[in-house]
């Protein structure tokens, strides 16, 4: 049961409109998280705006996959995993990545789970990290700034993981089929 309206364009406020036109032209669809953020402008225009940024830093489309989904995991959002196990499909990200992401796993590529067990780190403390978290991140490859660029994959990810547990919004048809919960998690 969905627990906050879920907007199209007609039903939208007015300052919502103009931004699930972006996302219809986008996705070729509005994605029902985007539907039910349009409740209020300016959380849906700040999800965009934190998407489009992310996706612009220094990490290619493992590293995204990689930051996103080990968020969205560790949030247990029922919405995001299936959304990005789809969209990391499309970026052909290789799907073993996607399948230990989604069972918490650690990733075989010594680089990638550094990124996966920095972002853990950050989230579970949130951000309190110790010296020898940063060493290791920086050994395996990784810069300051991509310290920061993780924080700013959470903030996208924290708006949208926390208002789909509120929303419970239905996965959209297209990533029905990689549903996923915690409790399923094969470790």
């Amino acid at each position: 049961m969905t627990t906050l309206k879920v907007h199209n364009i007609e039903t939208a406020p007015e300052g919502s409109k103009e931004l699930l036109e972006k996302s219809q032209k986008a996705y070729g669809m509005i994605p029902g998280l985007h539907g039910v953020l349009a409740g209020a402008p300016k959380i849906l225009e700040a999800y965009q705006t934190l998407h489009e940024l992310f996706t612009q830093t220094s990490f290619n489309e493992e590293e995204l996959t990689v930051v996103w989904q080990t968020i969205n995991v560790e949030h247990a959002c029922h919405y995001c995993v299936p959304a990005h196990t789809g969209i990391a499909k499309m970026m052909k990200v290789d799907d073993a990545i996607t399948e230990a992401l989604r069972n918490e796993t650690p990733l075989e590529n010594p680089k990638l789970e550094a990124l996966r067990t920095m972002t853990l780190t950050i989230v579970r403390n949130r951000g309190h990290v110790t010296q020898e978290d940063l060493d290791a991140f920086y050994a395996a490859g990784y810069s300051e700034a991509q310290v920061l660029e993780i924080i700013l994959g959470l903030s996208q990810k924290t708006i949208s993981n926390y208002v789909n547990h509120i929303a419970n919004t239905p996965v959209d048809a297209g990533f029905k089929k990689f549903a996923w919960s915690k409790e399923n998690v094969v470790s």
